[in-house]
């Protein structure tokens, strides 16, 4: 979606329609963005040899019609596909018809969909360099423009305002992601009478699904189960303890927000791919789920969270990192490709 916002940016008239599944989020947050969303049937690959395996051919084959019938309804001219359940029968119906394919690559790890996809077309980019693809070009994440123009300095007065939070404390700010993460939730919270004996303040975005109980006291320990506009928590922080997920790192680059970094134990390691360039750069610590506690808060966190210097040093680190102008550079390659085409066919 940010991309797609970039995309009209550049060019108005420019009809974009987005192709989705029933899985997900596809058809809560795709309409909420104001685009047309067309639905196909999923197909998961599934990891063991079982029926379902057995039964992937038909139903990829099923996906793929459904596909290519919605690209000849709209008069598609070019695909441009992000991974998962519907990226695959998308870049078979658009090879079937001669369309061009762009495929961008978030994670540091590339799934099957777009591994296959990266063969059939040159127009490849990924978030980083040491991204394996074929034909890959890094480019970044696409990114909202409130979070790629975000001034922290400018806005963090009337951020921490809005939380309720001091002007004059650091914050750190905890969050495990949409749904939250119980690991993160109960380290922070259980650190609660060490940060606050510290002068750390906290912002606390436990998720929907989950909860804390910290005692009222100074300075604040404001917790949230959700924030609907993520740069006014950006910009309330001086440092953020999270999972490592592709858009998570790669908003707070752009803004210049260092981070302990939480990967998730699961998906093969991927998070802490995601995570390794920003640590090597020194914008970022990077902690395992099984040691993160609130000892290693105490004992670790703290004398980083209370060292001014050290969290302006590891800012501008962070922010060297980032790549705030990747929906734009995605949307001219996209404009360019079917420039193209229709030069090809004229």
């Amino acid at each position: 979606m940010n991309f797609a916002d970039a995309l009209r940016r550049l060019e108005p008239m420019a009809e974009i329609t987005a192709l989705g599944t029933v899985r997900g989020l596809d058809t809560t947050l795709i309409p909420a963005r104001g685009y047309p969303l067309e639905l196909i049937p999923p197909v998961p690959l599934p990891r063991k040899l079982n029926r379902a395996l057995l039964q992937t051919p038909g139903r990829l084959r099923d996906s793929v019609r459904a596909a290519g019938a919605v690209l000849d309804r709209v008069r598609a001219e070019v695909v441009v596909g992000f991974g998962g359940y519907v990226a695959m029968p998308a870049y078979l119906a658009a090879r079937q018809q001669g369309l061009p394919i762009v495929v961008h690559e978030a994670n540091a790890r590339p799934g099957v969909a777009n591994r296959v996809a990266a063969r059939m077309t040159t127009h490849v980019f990924t978030a980083a360099p040491s991204v394996r693809l074929a034909h890959a070009t890094a480019i970044g994440i696409p990114l909202r423009p409130a979070i790629t123009g975000l001034d922290r300095p400018a806005l963090r007065h009337a951020a921490r305002q809005r939380f309720g939070l001091r002007p004059d404390r650091p914050v750190l700010m905890a969050t495990g992601g949409s749904q939250g993460a119980r690991t993160i939730n109960t380290a922070v919270a259980g650190a609660a009478p060490a940060l606050r004996a510290n002068g750390v303040q906290v912002l606390h975005i436990t998720g929907p699904q989950h909860g804390v109980e910290v005692p009222d006291g100074d300075p604040p320990y404001v917790v949230v189960s959700y924030v609907d506009e993520m740069h006014y928590a950006y910009a309330a922080a001086d440092f953020v303890i999270c999972r490592s997920g592709a858009m998570t790192c790669a908003e707070l680059a752009a803004v210049g927000l260092p981070a302990a970094y939480v990967p998730l134990p699961q998906r093969g390691g991927e998070q802490r791919l995601n995570a390794e360039p920003v640590v090597a750069a020194g914008g970022a610590l990077l902690v395992d789920n099984a040691d993160l506690d609130p000892a290693w808060i105490e004992t670790t966190l703290i004398p980083v969270l209370t060292d001014s210097q050290r969290i302006a040093a590891m800012s501008a680190n962070t922010w060297a990192v980032g790549a705030p102008d990747a929906d734009v550079v995605l949307a001219r390659h996209v404009l360019t490709a079917v420039t193209e085409r229709r030069r090809s066919a004229s």
